[in-house]
């Protein structure tokens, strides 16, 4: 048997905020603060949390790699969908797939492809589950 939860981080860059969605609602408007984005998570589940938590931190690395490499992103977003299975008699998450879409001037989808592979490998939330990642990625006009 499987368990599945995700969530969805859109950024709007230029202000600085974002807004995480998740199966059972919205959390909450946020600023940057990593440490603080999801406190106030009324109606969540742990996974959905867990979720939240790595589409907002591979968004942030993958807008600091863009940045790094003189891009300026006007959006991001990362959806995290996680797979849990029994491991155990533990739900456990086993897999995590990223999926990038994302609007940056001047940029080809082979240069996108790239700093967003740097970006997975680069997350510190992603090194912490021993989990199998996936990412996929979109770049659009």
């Amino acid at each position: 048997m499987k368990r599945t939860a995700s969530a969805v981080w859109n950024g709007d860059l230029k202000q600085g905020k974002g807004t995480v969605s998740t199966q059972s609602g919205v959390l909450k408007q946020t600023q940057y603060s990593f440490s603080t984005r999801f406190e106030n998570g009324v109606g969540t589940n742990p996974e959905e949390l867990i979720a939240a938590a790595h589409a907002g931190c591979f968004t942030m690395a993958c807008s600091a790699f863009l940045g790094a490499e003189g891009f300026k992103p006007d959006e991001l977003s990362t959806q995290a969908t996680l797979t849990l299975d029994q491991v155990d008699g533990n739900w456990t998450i086993t897999t995590i797939h990223l999926d990038l879409t994302g609007k940056v001037p001047g940029i080809d989808a082979a240069k996108f492809d790239e700093i967003a592979d740097k970006a997975k490998a680069g997350c510190p939330v992603s090194r912490v589950l021993k989990a199998d990642i996936s990412l996929t990625k979109k770049l659009i006009a």
